[in-house]
């Protein structure tokens, strides 16, 4: 497996694991659906959550929100609206990120609630 790939698989264990700890209960991981992918799927306070893991290590030129262009946001909007659209979800949803730095053997964790607002 490419190290990038490890990185990824690290990243979003280490953002499930923090979700966990902070009362999210998981309802999917890694959920596909024709070219949508969102990576985690949580519902927390009856509001369905969308989760988009970023992780990195140091690197002055490039951070997590560089990855998440325009593109890749309408398609978390377009894949998070088709699973509401297809569990009859009726309640709150959001869409976040969690950005996960790895530097000098240490992790850490930054969550940012509602980072991509949608028209439902």
């Amino acid at each position: 497996m490419a190290t990038h790939n490890q990185l990824g698989k690290f990243g979003e264990e280490t953002a499930v694991n923090y979700l966990i700890k902070n009362g999210y209960q998981i309802q999917h991981r890694n959920w596909r659906y024709r070219k949508y992918e969102i990576d985690i799927i949580a519902i927390q306070n009856n509001q369905l959550v969308f989760i988009e893991v970023k992780t990195r290590t140091p690197n002055p030129d490039f951070s997590p929100e560089d990855s998440l262009t325009r593109s890749k946001q309408k398609q978390l909007i377009e894949g998070a609206h088709h699973y509401i659209t297809q569990n009859g979800w009726q309640q709150e949803a959001r869409i976040d990120v969690i950005k996960v730095f790895i530097a000098n053997r240490k992790t850490q964790i930054e969550h940012i609630e509602n980072a991509i607002i949608p028209t439902w």
